[in-house]
């Protein structure tokens, strides 16, 4: 099978099929078939990738997680293999992610370099052998390559690099243009709105147009559309990697996922309400309260509780676990499981941006957009289920059904988990306040 001859051919390639973010890990002698490629020590990870839909493995030996990745393999003339066995498995224990499957069902796969070393035979203390595997993440693939230790690619990546020591333990992105890094960009950009407010209420159309937005709800919107960014309803960073988060009140909104069990996940969110919803005089049915973990609130006499969940040690120790939502005869009648709770977390928020505004009184609105900006990298769900156990982090739903009596009812979903925003800097490894109004930050 070809080898790419250059490093930058490689890239280029990796480029061609779509991907946006190119890494690399130096591989270690325990990466292999036999025992998994490790990826990192957290699901911090699961951001840089793209991955399916994620289930829960409660009856092996290790309890875990598991998603398919649409993995493809690539060769020196470019040429590309699907690897259909391919699967990211996570393990909360530890906690941390691996690649498997990698090599069943797939021509192009490098099986030969993936071969599982006996102890005996191994010289480097699971320290970098030499080895380095590319991984190209593009909006719906992972293309990878393996470049062997003595070869020019792996010789040129390690010159790249400098004095910088080989880890084999996590991805690195390799940068592809020369040029101001995403944060920085970021900020800039943030700069030139604040230096230009107010701006007029507005969205940006499917096809990128600007157009008024009359509704009270448009900073976040208004905010988007000064980044060019179209509403796409997904969870997914909006801005180079960075999430938008435009907030003018003293909570933010960090997600809203539906219940995937209990009552309310078996029978949705109508006969949710008409179970346990109140009754209001204008024929509307509501849910409202702030749930605690472990306080009844007042308004639903509903309890929030984690199951599953190791408060010392942030760790999830039971995968079939979840949050939950306890009635006031201890039945289940809310449960977010940790699967999709774990899956939602890491397709949004690797990392925020979150920026305070303030709006006008009157129509048509407009919005100014504030200082400082507070920014957040490096989250791990463990911190957001700690926050919750904390008390920081609130469920604070709001679905209703207007017209309840009728046949032409009108059902809205709204579930939503909120933190102060004097709380959000436990939410992070890295979170500073950044004053755009001063040029040198």
């Amino acid at each position: 099978m070809r080898e790419f001859e250059t490093l930058d051919g490689l890239l280029h390639c990796l480029a061609g099929h779509g991907a946006q973010h190119i890494y690399c890990k130096f591989l270690a002698e325990n990466d292999n078939s036999k025992q998994q490629i490790y990826l990192g020590k957290s699901f911090e990870v699961l951001q840089l990738l793209v991955f399916g839909t994620i289930r829960p493995e409660a009856s092996v030996k290790v309890p875990n997680f598991k998603a398919d990745i649409p993995l493809f393999w690539i060769d020196g003339d470019g040429r590309k293999a699907a690897a259909p066995g391919a699967q990211l498995i996570l393990y909360p224990k530890y906690p941390e992610v691996r690649l498997s499957g990698f090599l069943r069902g797939c021509p192009l796969a490098p099986a030969m370099m993936l071969r599982p070393i006996p102890k005996s035979e191994r010289r480097f203390n699971n320290g970098s052998d030499g080895r380095i595997l590319f991984l190209g993440v593009s909006n719906n693939s992972v293309f990878a390559y393996l470049a062997a230790a003595a070869s020019p690619i792996a010789a040129a990546m390690r010159d790249r690099m400098g004095a910088a020591q080989p880890d084999a333990g996590t991805l690195r992105e390799i940068t592809l243009k020369e040029g101001p890094d995403a944060r920085s960009q970021l900020l800039e950009r943030l700069r030139e709105i604040y230096k230009s407010n107010p701006h007029p209420s507005m969205k940006l159309d499917r096809t990128g147009n600007r157009v008024v937005y009359s509704a009270r709800n448009g900073g976040g919107y208004t905010l988007e559309a000064l980044f060019g960014i179209v509403p796409n309803g997904r969870s997914a960073p909006d801005f180079m990697g960075w999430e938008l988060k435009a907030y003018s009140g003293s909570r933010i909104t960090l997600m809203t996922p539906e219940p995937d069990a209990g009552y309310y996940g078996k029978n949705g969110v109508e006969a949710f309400l008409r179970k346990y919803g109140r009754n209001l005089p204008n024929d509307v049915i509501y849910f409202t309260g702030s749930h605690k973990v472990g306080v009844p609130a007042k308004s639903s006499g509903h309890t929030l509780v984690t199951v599953g969940f190791d408060e010392r040690s942030k760790k999830i120790i039971d995968v079939d676990g979840g949050i939950r939502l306890i009635d006031d005869k201890g039945d289940v009648s809310a449960e977010w499981t940790y699967s999709g709770l774990v899956e939602q977390w890491a397709r949004k928020h690797a990392a925020a941006a979150y920026v305070p505004y303030t709006k006008s009184l009157n129509l048509p609105f407009d919005y100014s957009y504030k200082t400082p900006v507070l920014l957040g990298e490096g989250t791990e769900f463990g911190l957001f289920l700690k926050a919750l156990s904390d008390g920081k982090v609130i469920y604070d739903p709001a679905p209703k059904i207007e017209r309840a009596s009728m046949q032409n009812s009108k059902t809205k979903a709204r579930s939503q988990f909120r933190i102060g925003v004097k709380d959000l800097a436990c939410l992070y490894q890295n979170f500073e306040s950044i004053d755009i109004g001063d040029e040198k930050c």
